[in-house]
């Protein structure tokens, strides 16, 4: 099969994903995938919506499998095959908010212990300094924030939602006060600090 990124918002297709999708004879993926790949999926194609991601390992090798943001930044690329890339809410926040992904830790909290992902972002976060969370719905920005102020009170959050829509929100805050989502999809980054010169 070949995984294809499909970006994290509309019109973030690579033109290699683009090709692949153009000559694809079955395509599988989310209502989401399939929603941003669909002006580029010929007639002809035969399209499923997943409604099992258990069985997508045995999938034809003539499959595209469609994976929103890249594949490989907790999307579907864990299935092997072809991997195609694509543009993810990791690589666009970080560009749009205007923070450098080098050296930077990359959590994802889906299906995980929100708890167990917060301390390990406490532990590693003075000794890497920069750390993005790829949420869920019900993950919480207070307990997190609570706790960086336990462990790490010279960090910052910024909130990255709906990255790509009409509706796209950018905000940084404070631990005191951090971001609040309004209820979309969401990443964080949480940055260590530095002090200044001055401050020393």
């Amino acid at each position: 099969m070949i995984v294809v990124g499909v970006g994290c918002g509309p019109g973030m297709l690579t033109e290699e994903a683009i090709q692949a999708i153009k000559t694809a004879t079955l395509i599988i993926g989310s209502e989401r995938s399939l929603d941003l790949a669909r002006r580029y999926i010929p007639e002809k194609s035969e399209v499923k919506v997943i409604d099992d991601y258990k069985a997508l390992k045995n999938l034809p090798d003539h499959a595209v499998l469609l994976s929103t943001g890249d594949p490989m930044v907790s999307g579907l690329g864990y299935l092997g095959g072809e991997v195609i890339s694509g543009i993810s809410s990791i690589q666009y926040g970080a560009a749009k908010a205007g923070i450098s992904l080098n050296g930077m830790y990359i959590s994802s909290a889906h299906g995980r212990d929100h708890e167990v992902v917060i301390r390990e972002c406490c532990g590693l976060l003075r000794k890497i300094k920069k750390i993005a969370i790829i949420t869920d719905p019900s993950f919480s920005i207070k307990n997190l924030g609570e706790e960086l102020s336990q462990h790490v009170p010279e960090s910052d959050i910024t909130l990255c939602e709906n990255l790509g829509y009409p509706d796209e929100r950018i905000i940084k805050g404070t631990l005191e006060k951090p971001p609040i989502p309004s209820g979309g999809t969401y990443i964080l980054f949480v940055n260590l600090q530095e002090k200044s010169e001055k401050g020393k």
